[in-house]
Formats: structure tokens, sequence, C-alpha cells
């Protein structure tokens, strides 16, 4: 049996609302584990790892990953911060992914979808590590999109996790040279 005959019709409903209930599921207990993920920061790259997957997990609710990474480039070696953190925020971004490909289902028929998926296809990756290289509160809806639009998942994954890397990166050496800036001052 091919994937595509696998997953269509039924099967294919069934992964979407399945995909839909994990993240809220995720959504909703990233915010029960309040204080209780701030002592993930005494386990250094791997705590720092998985807050980022937390910070970024969420489905447009803000948490702080990127000063959590401002904080721990202070600590650590930046680089390990960068890569622990852009890999972490990178896993965490599948929540809206998979969000947007559990509402696939709804939108696949309507025309500025078609067009969207054209334009996808063409520069999606582009789009994506640009979206995922910026600080910006709002790449949850490029995560969503890039999922509706059926972007190969390891391309999507590839693409922010170039871009995370970066943008931690340049957290990550702020907050390093935020700590020489100070002792200077001091």
């Amino acid at each position: 049996m091919t994937e595509s005959k696998f997953l269509s019709g039924w099967r294919l409903t069934v992964i979407r609302i399945l995909s839909l209930f994990l993240v809220i599921g995720i959504t909703v207990y990233i915010f029960l584990l309040g204080d209780e993920a701030e002592k993930l920061k005494s386990y250094s790259y791997p705590g720092i790892f998985v807050l980022s997957i937390l910070a970024n997990a969420t489905i447009i609710l803000p948490a702080p990953g990127i000063a959590i990474t401002f904080a721990m480039g202070a600590v650590f070696n930046p680089i390990g911060v960068a890569l622990a953190a852009g890999a972490g925020a990178t896993i965490g971004e599948l929540t809206g992914y998979l969000a947007g490909f559990s509402g696939q289902g709804i939108i696949e028929d309507n025309q500025t979808y078609q067009r969207l998926e054209g334009w996808t296809k063409k520069h999606g990756g582009i789009a994506i590590f640009l979206l995922a290289l910026i600080p910006n509160p709002l790449f949850d809806f490029a995560g969503v999109a890039a999922g509706a639009l059926g972007m190969p998942v390891y391309k999507f994954l590839l693409w922010v996790l170039a871009g995370k890397i970066l943008k931690m990166l340049a957290f990550s050496l702020a907050g390093a040279g935020s700590i020489q800036w100070l002792d200077q001052i001091f």
C-alpha cells in the first residue's frame, strides 16, 4: 500500500484530529508547568534544550524563550547555548506545523489556498527561514501555514533550524557580551 493511499480518507482525518488534540494538550501542559520549568535551567545545555522546546511549543501565547537564551549565553558557552536553544525551538515549532496540518482538510479546496500553495512550493523555505531568523512573536502562523500548505515536515524543520540557531546565537552572544560590559562598568 502506498503512503498516499494509507493517508487518504478517514485515516487522514483521524490523524489531523489527533494532531489538533496533541497541539492543544501540549499548550495546556506548558502553561500548567509554570515555575517548574525554571528548574530546568540548572541542567545546563539539556535544560536549555527542553526549556526552548517548551517556550516554542505554545501556539500564539508568548513564552520567554529568547530571554532564557540571553541569560544562559551569559553563563554557558554562547555557541552551545545557541545550538541547544535553536534545536529545542525547532522541535517546539512542530506544534504550529501540526495545527496547520490538522486544519488542512478545511481549506484545501479554497482558491486562496491553491495560490498560496504554489507560492510556498516556490519560496516557502526561504520565507520560513527568514521568519525563524528574526524575533517574531507570530512565527506560529508561519508554522500553521507550512503545515496547512503541505510543506514536507523535514523541509520545514531544516529551514526553521537554520533560522532559529542563528537567532539564538545572536541572543546568546548578546547575553555573554552584556556580562563583559557590566564587568567593565563595575
